[in-house]
């Protein structure tokens, strides 16, 4: 009795056999693979596995489930290498608690099976056009349950397919991808089964962002160049500083810095040098020494400098996560503090703040989006993880950022897919701003990317380099995404709960017309 109730629970091996090769297709989407069309694809065979399983809540919910955990174990297995290699973690013990934090993600997916197996039971398969809107609902939740959507299926495209971001952001994309699976499984599927005339009508879901994407494609930023910057890749490496090393490398940058200045005119622009988030661990306001070593470099070079740094957080034992700037004349000019910090990386949510501690350090929060000049234009900041959160960027546009940079350092997670990973976040940062980024990092992927996405100039990873990029101030517009956020994600959750009420309030139809494998004498007690 009791492995009956729970084998009618448990989804059947041909529906899991289907649901690892559609997480098998989507992992080949992403870097470092990058087959980025398979995502359009790629959850068609997961749809058909939660359409065959429908009848069974729990099974579906167990099909998203092992869904998410193989993609974000495919995609994310990089998160291993600094505990092996920095922290000395026996590689089993890494992997397991890696495997345990990709558990914890892939519930989100297995919301989506749950959900789309309610929606399927009442409304047949015209539930499968609402898959889309389940899926970004779902991305959403995960967003604000853990604090990112990390590989939301909008990054396996940020070479492509990715203007719509400035109307709804990044998830608009993932809901793009969505709808290619969900429309494509319609289409060869249930031809014969709903009609031409339906599969007409859903492929008009197709076609709304496509017309979006065609009629949107703006040109990129060619306003007078009012500075330049200088951008420092100086592959410091992430462990085995001493402070004769320590001295080398700071000095090592800065004569990187010099020979790129060197080649610009003596009547060059307004110049700063940016130098990368790295774990050389600058504390600007608490060692003179520094201090006289960076302003005796900007006052002999006439350039302004950005760079990383510990700052102090007054009226605390804390320090900020900081980007200063140091002007022409050698004295401070602007200061960020980094505001979206790395849960228990840089911080310790609570209500565990204070039992324990983080990985990097327990910096504090900042609290002001504060804009830094360079040149007559102005620029909004991003360190490192900030990349990921597109109402940062959204939030220096409506302050009037002309300009996104982004300081980071990747190299804790070594020659992995992070680095192309963390460059699609950027990406989509100046699509959804209709700004240019520029990413400034320790060991790559350093690059500037224009206001449609294109990723320029980039170096090789792990290999000192230098960029020079002239910056102009913006016509001051605003994109749909910096006016209204993520309004789009917001639409697909109302969507997704007034089609679960409707479908929880009136009476399910029958099984039989849901095309699903499972009899309909074990319905009623396989739901229950």
């Amino acid at each position: 009795m009791a492995l009956g109730f729970i084998r009618r629970r448990l989804p059947k091996w041909q529906n899991v056999l289907l649901t690892l090769a559609s997480a098998g297709l989507m992992i080949l989407a992403f870097p470092d693979f990058g087959i980025w069309w398979l995502a359009w694809f790629a959850l068609v065979p997961l749809l058909w596995a939660i359409e065959r399983q429908s009848t069974s809540i729990a099974a579906c919910f167990f099909l998203g489930w092992i869904w998410g955990t193989t993609f974000f174990m495919g995609t994310c297995w990089w998160l291993t290498y600094a505990p092996i290699h920095y922290a000395a973690f026996p590689a089993w013990l890494a992997y397991l608690l890696i495997l345990i934090a990709c558990i914890g993600a892939g519930v989100f997916p297995a919301i989506f099976g749950g959900l789309l197996s309610i929606l399927i039971h009442r409304f047949g398969s015209w539930a499968l056009l609402a898959a889309p809107f389940v899926w970004v609902a779902t991305e959403f939740a995960r967003y604000w349950c853990t604090g990112n959507d990390w590989n939301a299926l909008a990054y396996s495209q940020d070479s492509l397919w990715i203007l719509p971001a400035r109307l709804g952001g990044a998830l608009l994309v993932s809901f793009e991808v969505a709808v290619w699976s969900a429309f494509f499984y319609y289409a060869v599927w249930k031809w014969k089964s709903v009609g031409r005339g339906k599969v007409m009508i859903a492929g008009v879901a197709i076609m709304g962002p496509l017309i979006w994407y065609m009629v949107s494609i703006p040109s990129d930023g060619n306003g007078a160049k009012t500075g330049q910057v200088v951008a420092v890749q100086p592959n410091v490496p992430m462990s085995g500083l001493d402070q004769t090393k320590w001295t080398q490398l700071r000095q090592r940058q800065i004569e990187m810095a010099e020979t790129e200045l060197r080649k610009l005119s003596e009547n060059r622009k307004p110049t700063t040098v940016v130098l990368p988030e790295s774990p050389m661990n600058f504390m600007y306001k608490d060692d003179p020494e520094f201090q006289r070593f960076i302003g005796d470099f900007a006052r002999r070079n006439n350039v302004s400098v950005l760079f990383n740094s510990a700052e102090p957080d007054k009226g605390t034992t804390k320090y900020f996560n900081s980007a200063v700037m140091v002007g022409p004349d050698g004295k401070e000019v602007a200061e960020y503090d980094k505001i979206y910090l790395l849960p228990f990386g840089e911080a310790v949510p609570p209500p565990l703040d204070g039992i324990m501690p983080g990985f990097v350090g327990n910096f504090a929060y900042g609290r002001n989006y504060d804009l830094l000049p360079v040149g007559d234009a102005k620029a909004g900041v991003m360190i490192c993880f900030e990349s990921h959160f597109g109402q940062l960027s959204r939030r220096y546009v409506q302050n009037g950022a002309d300009v996104i940079i982004e300081m980071t350092n990747d190299g804790y997670l070594g020659p992995t897919p992070v680095l192309r990973q963390h460059l699609a976040n950027a990406v989509f940062r100046a699509v959804e701003t209709n700004r240019p980024v520029l990413r400034v990092t320790n060991v790559g992927i350093t690059a500037y990317i224009t206001e449609s996405g294109a990723v320029l100039d980039a170096t090789q990873p792990y290999q000192e380099d230098t960029r020079v990029w002239s910056v102009s101030k913006s016509d001051g517009a605003q994109t749909f995404y910096v006016k209204y956020g993520d309004w789009f994600a917001w639409l697909c959750v109302a969507v997704t709960l007034v089609m679960v009420g409707m479908s929880l309030r009136r009476r399910s139809v029958p099984p039989a017309i849901v095309g699903n494998d499972q009899g309909g004498d074990e319905v009623a007690e396989a739901r229950a």
